[in-house]
């Protein structure tokens, strides 16, 4: 195992050992629910991940290894987010992309356990996604590391 997977781990693990933080900020988004709504059609790994900013075990999406050609959706209100043309193996354990596509993702600064770190949001539903960290793939040198669980994959 890698120095990149095995720290990968050990921050997933720290991050679910932490609890998920509920949304706080008061922006207001396109689409807008309830919790009540939001639970119909999310799952409950869903919802604690993309409303509550919960964290998925690293290695634990199938999404990490999609390979196919297509296009990754928000899973809270379907926008699509990422290409799989942007997508790269990070060895993280989580599906890694150097960019999104054009008006598709928030971000703001998120204060944790882990210092501070840059929370990437759906522009549209404001579900959590994921962080984005510096020290990703060319052309960019992104790396926005995704929870799988709140995305959907759309194949081409």
């Amino acid at each position: 195992m890698t120095r990149r997977a095995m720290l990968a781990l050990s921050f997933g693990a720290l991050a679910v050992m932490a609890g998920a933080k509920r949304m706080t900020a008061a922006e207001s988004f396109e689409v807008s629910k309830t919790d009540a709504e939001w639970r119909k059609i999310l799952t409950k790994a869903q919802y604690w991940v993309l409303r509550e900013e919960g964290t998925e075990r690293a290695f634990s999406s199938p999404l990490d290894k999609e390979q196919r050609a297509g296009t990754y959706h928000c899973a809270g209100c379907d926008l699509p987010l990422y290409s799989s043309k942007a997508k790269y193996d990070s060895g993280t354990g989580w599906p890694s992309f150097w960019e999104p596509l054009p008006d598709a993702v928030g971000t703001k600064p998120d204060w944790g356990i882990l210092g501070k770190r840059t929370e990437v949001h759906c522009r549209r539903c404001g579900g959590h996604l994921g962080h984005v960290f510096n020290d990703g793939a060319k052309p960019t040198g992104k790396r926005y590391c995704m929870n799988g669980l709140a995305m959907v994959f759309k194949p081409a």
